[in-house]
Order: structure tokens, then sequence, then C-alpha cells
């Protein structure tokens, strides 16, 4: 199955995770170089984009072998552009431990168009009509297929001629089951989606202005090559889902939590009694 492997070398620290992810997610703010926050919320991971800003998705494999990991941005497959499947096609292929950012739309294995923080309104996803899956970003992450050993061969012919042939059996990797929700937002990588994050989408607050989208920036150099990677399994071994709006929706939603002024203190005209004349001030 023909997927893109990626020649980045360069090796990042991310979050820690627990032993059964395969892979860590993170969101890079490119103009400062920072890590997005991960703000913890009913289940769900969030971070707050800046309208304007540059940012790429951070995959890291956290195993020995190779995976292939299928990016989704807005619903949208970001090497096709078509709409995304959690599905063994196009994606990145990543060597074990291998770490690498992906700066943005695929639109050649030399090139990319820069992901941005842009108005829902003046998304890829809403500007090719497909607006209904604005502020996601997803990875599918898949295991390779691992060779089958082979059966001893026999030197006495005529034992070979007498001797069934072996079927090779075949294993998928069954799907990693959900994640608990972590003590501590900084601490985990992103879980797996969940039903009930879906439902409780349907009756969250109204964000407070326009919601935001992934838009389609400027070309830069981004340089990959073709591979083949044949799938342990038809269905993902991990999906990662991060959320994302603007910090003042986040807010209004109830994501971010903002500490409440400390109420100052009423100024008093009279706060004692005093006796006495006016003392003198300390000495200078």
């Amino acid at each position: 199955m023909a997927s893109l492997a990626l020649l980045a070398t360069s090796l990042l620290g991310g979050l820690p995770a627990q032993a059964s992810q395969l892979a860590d997610v993170q969101i890079i703010d490119r103009s400062s170089g920072q890590r997005l926050p991960l703000h913890y919320h009913q289940g769900e991971y969030w971070v707050a984009g800046q309208p304007g800003s540059s940012y790429s998705v951070e995959i890291k494999n956290r195993s020995r072998g190779r995976i292939l990991a299928v990016l989704s941005i807005d619903g949208i497959n970001a090497i096709s552009g078509q709409a995304a499947a959690a599905v063994a096609d196009d994606g990145y292929v990543l060597s074990g431990r291998q770490q690498w950012a992906i700066p943005g739309w695929r639109k050649s294995d030399q090139q990319v168009a820069a992901f941005y923080f842009s108005h829902s309104e003046d998304s890829y996803a809403a500007r090719t009509g497909r607006p209904r899956d604005t502020g996601v970003i997803g990875v599918a992450v898949f295991r390779e297929r691992q060779p089958q050993p082979q059966p001893p061969i026999l030197r006495n012919s005529e034992s070979q001629k007498s001797t069934a042939p072996t079927a090779e059996a075949s294993s998928a990797d069954s799907a990693a089951p959900a994640m608990p929700p972590p003590s501590s937002p900084a601490a985990s990588a992103a879980p797996n989606a969940s039903v009930a994050a879906e439902a409780r989408q349907a009756t969250a607050p109204a964000p407070v202005a326009s919601r935001l989208g992934t838009g389609h920036g400027a070309l830069e150099r981004s340089v990959t090559r073709s591979t083949a990677f044949d799938s342990a399994s038809s269905s993902p071994a991990q999906i990662i889902r991060i959320r994302y709006d603007s910090y003042a929706n986040l807010v209004a939603q109830g994501v971010i939590r903002v500490p409440s002024p400390q109420t100052q203190p009423v100024p008093r005209p009279f706060p004692a009694t005093p006796s006495g004349y006016v003392p003198d001030p300390p000495a200078y």
C-alpha cells in the first residue's frame, strides 16, 4: 500500500504517554517554536490557536517498528486532500522512534502549503465546500505487518511430496482501547475519540466569536519519498484527536478556566481612630 515515507531524522522530545500508545502528537506554534498547551475538558484535548499563526503537527513514533500515520485536518486527508478516512491509505511512514513535524498540506514530494489558524469561513475545508468538520486534528496510527515465520524445509524430497502445504496464518492487531482520563492534561498524549464526547459537542455553549479552521498557506519546501507499507490490520491501532479554537472561544466554552479576579478591598477614609497629632515621617 503506497504511502509517503519521511526523510527527516531530527528527534525532539514529546509529552510522555502510556505504554499502550504507539504515537504522541503535539501541535507546534511555528513562529515561537513552542508546543501549544493541551487543555483536557470533558474527555477531549484542546489547543488554543492564534488566528494567522502557522503551526505544524508533530508526530513521534514510540515503537521500535515502522508505523503509518494518517493525518486529518478539519476532516481532510493532509496528503490527498480527500475526505479523511481512518484506513491505511495516504499517510506518513515513520521509522522506529522517529519524530517529525508536518508543516502543511502536501502538494508534491517536494512542497507543502503551510498550515495556519484561520477563521472557519477562510479555512481550506470551507473554501472547498466541506466546512462541517473544521476545528479538529486527527491522526490514525497503523502498525506494520511483520513477516510470518516459515516452517522448516525437509531435505527428503519424498517427504516433501507427501506433506500437505502449510497455510500461512495472518493475524491483525486489534485496535488499542480508549485511554482513561489522565490526572493532568500535561502528562499524557491525546486519547482516542469517544462517542460521549461527540454527544457533548452538540450541547456545548455557543462560542463568542467565529470558530477557527486551518488555512491553505504559502508553499514551502518539505521533502518526502514514496514507499510501501503493509498494514497489520484494516483498522487503526490508535486514533489521536485534538480539537482547537481561539483562546476566547475556549474560555467561553469552559475549556480554559480563567481565575476570577480577587475582590479588591474598598478603601476606608477613616481606618482607625487616631489619638494625638500627626507624627513626623521617618528620617531621610
